[in-house]
Order: structure tokens, then sequence, then C-alpha cells
């Protein structure tokens, strides 16, 4: 009886302390990480909700922006570990979250993490040389069918991650058979000159790096993955893979994660300060700036939504032999 009671008594102090620390939360500095380079996707995200969350008085206590580059984001998650179940602790990701694990290249994955919300998304795009033959994204993918090597085609990211992923994707979608055999050329910097040197035939990128090339006569742009047209600016002009009857879409999303075992007190109050930062005007300055889509996904949908994209990008690395995960 007298250690029951003693449970009971440890069970109601520690409540207590939670429910203390719940209700004077958040009462010291946060860490807001980028796990890639100053002026990158990750960067320019957190920096700008870090930035909105400040300037719109959600959030008062200060937001410093720590980068922690290396390894498609692996640095970063790995540092995140050590952060185990700090509610001050918070970081951006995109698909290589997911990626890096899937393909070897880490065996810590977005389970490792707490998702809080997914705030935008961006898209890819696929351009070719202004003076290609191929004039549609269909005469690509009809040339690949006929041929599965007869068109080089290259990006900024490792093979069996973004840039290889949104066109196999695709390619795959229009019917391509053999997307093992499709010959794609990773560059670590570079990979729009090879485009315009004739190195690769077909460029797979993100949409805003087309914009300059493309306005400037250099490079056309084919398609773009996203689900409808851009409504305005130069890729207003550009069809989406969906219109040109190719039935599918590639969403680069990014959202904003904590450390696994996350206090439920942070993952609510993170929750829904980043849900009301995505209705203020400052919000949509930033995301019109950049040209992001609004998509705010709150943690528990967000959850359901990676569960699903990681199986669809396992089955996809699977079937050119790339899966490398356990």
């Amino acid at each position: 009886m007298k250690k029951l009671l003693t449970l009971v008594i440890f069970a109601m102090v520690l409540s207590f302390g939670v429910a203390a620390f719940a209700a004077d939360y958040p009462s010291r500095p946060f860490e807001f990480i980028s796990p890639g380079g100053a002026g990158g996707g990750w960067d320019t995200t957190i920096r700008l909700t870090a930035k909105v969350l400040a300037e719109e008085g959600i959030v008062t206590q200060p937001m410093p922006v720590i980068n922690k580059p290396g390894g498609g984001g692996g640095v970063g998650l790995a540092y995140l570990q050590k952060k185990k179940a700090d509610p001050y602790t918070v970081i951006v990701y995109s698909p290589p979250l997911l990626l890096i694990n899937l393909s070897g290249q880490t065996k810590l994955s977005y389970k490792d993490t707490t998702p809080i919300a997914m705030l935008i998304n961006d898209y890819g795009a696929f351009a070719v040389p202004k003076d290609s033959p191929y004039k549609t994204i269909n005469d690509v993918m009809e040339a690949m069918k006929k041929d599965p090597k007869s068109v080089k085609f290259g990006g900024a990211s490792s093979p069996g991650s973004m840039d290889h992923l949104q066109f196999l994707q695709v390619a795959k979608a229009a019917g391509v058979k053999n997307l093992k055999e499709l010959p794609y050329i990773a560059f670590q910097e570079g990979s729009l000159a090879a485009l315009m040197g004739g190195h690769i035939d077909l460029l797979s990128t993100g949409m805003a790096e087309t914009v300059g090339p493309m306005e400037a006569g250099d490079i056309r742009v084919l398609a773009i993955t996203a689900p409808q047209r851009v409504e305005e600016g130069p890729l207003a002009q550009i069809p989406t893979v969906m219109e040109e009857g190719i039935d599918t879409a590639f969403i680069n999303w990014r959202g904003i994660f904590g450390p696994a075992e996350m206090p439920d007190y942070a993952v609510k109050y993170l929750e829904d300060s980043l849900a009301q930062m995505v209705k203020t005007d400052g919000w949509d300055e930033v995301c019109t700036k950049n040209g992001w889509t609004r998509a705010f996904m709150g943690s528990a949908d967000f959850k359901a939504f990676l569960d699903k994209t990681n199986t669809e990008y396992k089955d996809l690395l699977t079937e050119i032999g790339l899966y490398k995960g356990e």
C-alpha cells in the first residue's frame, strides 16, 4: 500500500511538473535549424518562417537559425537525435528527409522526428536547350519509349534523389518502361551550363532555377510538375505534365519538424503558431516573392502524408534498383 501511494504521489508530481512547463512555454530562445547551407531552399524557408513569426508577434522568444549542412540533410538529422524530447529545437525538411533513408545514406528517417506542420509546396521543371528537337515533354517520352537511352537527362541531385526521382515519376506515368536504363547524370554544380553546352539533352530541376535562363532565351521549359498551372509570372506560359496528358504531379513539399518525443504541449504551440502565421499578410508576401504554393497541413495530417509519400518513393526506388533502406 505504501509503495502504491508513493507511485501515485510521484505521478502527481510528474504531471504537475509537465503542466507547469506547458503553462510557461516558451520561456527561452528556440534553436531553428537549416540542414543545408546559407541561401538554399531549406535555409530560406526557415529563416523567413522565423522572420514572419517574429514580425507578426506570434512568437516572442528569439528564433536564431543555425546551419547544419551536409549529407543531403543527414548531418542535420543526426544532430537532431541529440535533441530528443527538446521542446525548443525546430528543423525544416523536404523530400530528401525520406530519400536519404530510402537510398541507404542513413539509417535515420522521418520516423526519428516529430512532424509539426507542412508549410509550402514547390515543383520541378524539365528544360531543354533552345535549339532542341524536343518541343514537348511528350516528344521526350516517345523517344524514350523507343529507346530508353536516347535522351540523356541530368540534375543537381545525386542518383535516387530529387531531380532524378521527379523525372522518373513522370516517365513512369507516361508509360516509359525500363526506368533503370534511363541515363541520368548528376552534377554537383553547373547542371544548367551542361544543358546549354549540349552535355545533356534535358535538365530536371526546380521551377525557380529555370526562370532566368528561360527569359534570356537560352533554354525552353517543356513542362512543370505542379498539379495546376502557375497563375502569374513567366512560368504561367508553361504547361503542367498533367495538361500534357501525363497523370502525375511531383511535389517538393517543405515542412517544420521537431526532434523525436517532442512534448505534446510544444507540438501544439508550434503547430498553432504556424497555422496563425500562414494567414498573415507577411507570409503572403513571402510566398508570392518566392513563388511558393501555400500548403499548410497540421501535425497529424502531415504525418499521414509522409507515410504515404514514403511508400511511393520506396516503390519507385525499388523499381530502378536504388532502394537500400531497411
